[in-house]
């Protein structure tokens, strides 16, 4: 009868799933009619809108929005379970 023989099971490698960059499609901030706005003295900092943000167009370190990739899908704003991030017209101030 064979030996068997027991192997180590692999490690998972964590890797972040994206990173804003220019791509083929170069800077993608242009095509929002709406912009996300976020004050941080109603963040809590549980990192909701940086989780769902299909862009990654937030900041982790610090929760900045990087208005040159977001598109404005309002994710973020959607998942605020704190309001610290709503949507305005593209153009008007908050």
């Amino acid at each position: 009868m064979a030996k068997k023989i027991l192997r180590p099971i692999p490690r998972p490698v964590f890797q972040p799933i994206s990173y804003t960059t220019p791509g083929a499609c170069g800077i993608t901030g242009t095509w929002r009619s709406q912009r996300p706005v976020y004050d941080a003295s109603l963040c809590n900092g549980c990192l909701i809108c940086w989780l769902y943000c299909p862009e990654a167009a937030i900041s982790r370190e610090d929760l900045a929005i990087d208005y040159n990739y977001c598109k404005g899908c309002g994710i973020c704003a959607a998942e605020c379970n704190k309001n610290a991030i709503w949507m305005v017209k593209e153009g008007e101030e908050k």
